[in-house]
């Protein structure tokens, strides 16, 4: 089946826990608003975001078979899903977000040595780009993408972790985040040097972006775009920011408009709390980007 877009792996639960101040002084209790469980991690937040704008979404991944798995499965209903059983269980966050949307996350992976995805939950699809998540058992799937572009979100690489490099060097289009790089650009050439991909986008939150293209030998910087509305959560800016960007990407746009794309998907999120439960729209995406 064709698709415009496969999404593998990385589809978990998030606990969000409204408090305070970040970071928060240590006290016996808390008492805080409501405690939401929603869809989450990267994987999730990216295919809800592009089918959201209009893309056909395939989407695979392993999760639990427990009410966690069964969130996710309610949460991606309307996307052509296929799953594997997680021996270990659905992958779970708990985020602390405080007043101003920046948040705390604690991630329990799951990990299980040797798991791997069933090659038969995405072989059969034949998508025009694959974004492939970055947990463990995604590294095995390039082998079977083979003329696919691919992207791939390397989170708060610190540059140096082994786990990520099979990814950032495996891709085509690499998406990271800046907060744990002392020298950004440097970063971004390694990659370049060092793998396949063609384009590297390092974003930088209030600050906008960086993109370095293999055909352009300087780091552009791109500005952020405003915010529609005070800052609700930060969490799942990133993922609009990717849905946004391969939007573009996919509808044949120059490299400067999918960045603008990208950054107002960003900022739309940022101001809606639970981003992955209500994504931003094609028709509100383009009348931002006309405006």
């Amino acid at each position: 089946m064709s698709r415009d877009v496969l999404v593998l792996g990385g589809a978990g639960v998030d606990t969000t826990v409204y408090v305070p101040e970040l970071p928060l002084p240590y006290r016996d209790t808390y008492q805080v608003p409501p405690v939401v469980d929603r869809i989450g991690n990267t994987g999730a937040g990216v295919a809800l975001g592009c089918h959201a704008l209009g893309l056909d979404v395939a989407f695979a991944d392993l999760i639990g078979d427990d009410p966690q798995g069964a969130l996710i499965r309610h949460a991606l209903r309307d996307l052509d899903c296929s799953f594997g059983v997680a021996r270990a269980g659905t992958r779970r966050s708990v985020l602390l977000v405080g007043p101003d949307g920046r948040r705390t996350s604690f991630y329990d992976p799951k990990d299980t040595p040797g798991e791997r995805l069933p090659r038969h939950t995405y072989t059969g699809v034949r998508p025009r780009h694959a974004h492939v998540s970055i947990v463990g058992f995604c590294r095995y799937v390039y082998d079977d993408l083979g003329g696919v572009p691919i992207s791939t979100d390397l989170h708060d690489w610190d540059g140096v972790n082994d786990h990520h490099k099979d990814f950032a060097y495996r891709s085509d289009l690499v998406f990271l985040s800046a907060a744990a790089l002392r020298d950004p650009a440097a970063a971004m050439r390694g990659i370049l040097s060092r793998g396949r991909a063609h384009t590297v986008v390092c974003t930088r939150g209030a600050d906008g972006c960086l993109v370095l293209t293999r055909d352009h030998d300087e780091v552009r910087a791109f500005p952020a775009e405003p915010l529609p509305g005070p800052v609700a959560d930060s969490n799942g800016a990133g993922d609009a920011f990717v849905s946004g960007f391969l939007y573009g990407t996919l509808r044949g746009r120059p490299l400067e408009e999918c960045v603008r794309l990208g950054a107002i998907a960003g900022a739309h999120a940022c101001s809606v709390p639970g981003t992955h439960e209500s994504p931003i729209t094609e028709d509100l995406l383009l009348r931002r980007a006309a405006g």
